[in-house]
Formats: C-alpha cells, sequence, structure tokens
C-alpha cells in the first residue's frame, strides 16, 4: 500500500467536497459528510491538527477512496 500523506481535516474536506462529499450535519467536533450514492464519511475537525494514519485510512475507506487518487486530488 502507498504511504499516506499527513494531511489536516482541513485538507480532508476539501478533497472529499471535490468528488462531491456534502456536510449534512455535525455532532461536536465531528462532521458527517454524505454523497449522492449515500456513503457517508465522518471527520474529527480539530483545528490544524495532522490526522493520525489510522484515521485518515478509516476516512479514505468510509470514502470508498484510494490513496492514489487522494494523492491525485491534493
Amino acid at each position: 500500500m502507498p504511504e499516506l500523506p499527513r494531511i489536516t481535516a482541513s485538507e480532508i474536506i476539501a478533497v472529499l467536497e471535490k468528488v462531491g462529499f456534502v456536510c449534512t450535519r455535525q455532532s461536536g467536533s465531528h462532521k458527517i459528510f454524505k454523497n449522492e450514492k449515500g456513503l457517508r464519511a465522518t471527520v474529527p475537525f480539530h483545528s490544524g491538527a495532522i490526522l493520525h494514519p489510522k484515521l485518515l485510512k478509516s476516512i479514505l475507506r468510509e470514502a470508498d477512496m484510494t490513496v492514489e487518487r487522494l494523492k491525485e486530488l491534493l
């Protein structure tokens, strides 16, 4: 598996919005995004903090996105 980039919550949110996800609601510090296919991705939003690789991997799995696709969209 390719190495995961070190990115912030703001950066992954921008990528999710590029591929059609929309923030439907927020619960505390967690923003919940959905797309037209019904996929849901939850992003914990803490200002400027780098996402842990396991958390980023989980978000990518929820969004049905590969690491290569993520790197293209960054």
